[in-house]
């Protein structure tokens, strides 16, 4: 799977993009039980809507803590015990998804503190034992040695890290070099809208033109070679179909690099 569609700040369009999206060609589907940004039930409802079968599909969703939450607006008891909390969450999403299992569980980001992040961790790891979840992930986290204490420390290895994909990061070189490295999967978000000034290099628009694409092709095609998976959260039919034809074109081992110069 190249490319994820994303689903954060749909709002009440979700069922119908998420819908289009299937529809267009895409298979992944990333969400949150977070009703601040996401509408996970739209999810659900464009998923269901699409006549996709269940088993062609890899739908994915975030347990979000307390802070991330709408303090008016939270699907689950923000006083009740952190374990209870994240089986709440993961019940409301499978409702919301209108399925018995995820394919992927991330927790959308550290918890407050390393102890209690595990601690979370550990009630998510139940629910692959359970068959609830097949694999887990984090997401926000930037610091290589917080993530490789956690990697270390956990019996279910994370199998996803999603990040932001941005310059003030550094790009994540080291933590992308220790997915590779480990068989985890690096989820590239923010991936066109933190990096206008990426889709707007010669190097970019010159490769775009050469190959009758976008440069937001460009940069996706270069990220899916060294094992990055980019959301996409692009609202046109247009962009879906140009996107998903990601690998119809070729690339050379020396255009990669100078795409990747650009990240140094």
């Amino acid at each position: 799977m190249k490319l994820i569609y994303g689903t954060a700040w749909k709002k009440e369009r979700t069922a119908e993009l998420v819908e289009l999206a299937l529809r267009t060609g895409f298979r992944g589907v990333d969400t949150a039980c977070q009703p601040k940004h996401y509408n996970e039930p739209g999810v659900g409802e464009g998923i269901a809507n699409s006549g996709i079968n269940r088993s062609d599909l890899f739908i994915q969703t975030k347990y979000t803590s307390v802070r991330g939450q709408d303090p008016d607006n939270i699907p689950y008891d923000p006083s009740s015990p952190l374990e209870t909390q994240i089986k709440k969450s993961l019940e409301t999403s499978l409702k919301n998804l209108k399925t018995d299992y995820l394919d992927s569980l991330v927790m959308h980001s550290p918890m407050d503190t390393f102890e209690e992040t595990l601690e979370g961790w550990k009630v998510m790891e139940q629910f692959v034992t359970d068959g609830k979840v097949k694999q887990l992930g984090i997401s926000n986290c930037y610091s290589y040695d917080f993530f490789v204490d956690l990697f270390e420390k956990v019996d279910q290895k994370p199998a996803v890290l999603q990040n932001r994909f941005y310059a003030d990061s550094g790009y994540d070189i080291n933590l992308r070099k220790f997915c590779l490295d480990n068989n985890v999967t690096y989820q590239s978000f923010w991936t066109l809208s933190a990096n206008p000034h990426l889709l707007e290099h010669k190097i970019l628009t010159d490769l775009a033109t050469k190959n009758s694409v976008t440069p937001a092709v460009v940069l996706y095609r270069s990220l899916s070679e060294i094992g990055v998976v980019p959301l996409c959260g692009t609202t046109s039919s247009k962009h879906m179909s140009e996107d998903l034809n990601l690998m119809e074109f070729d690339l050379n081992k020396d255009d990669i690099n100078n795409v990747f110069s650009l990240l140094s």
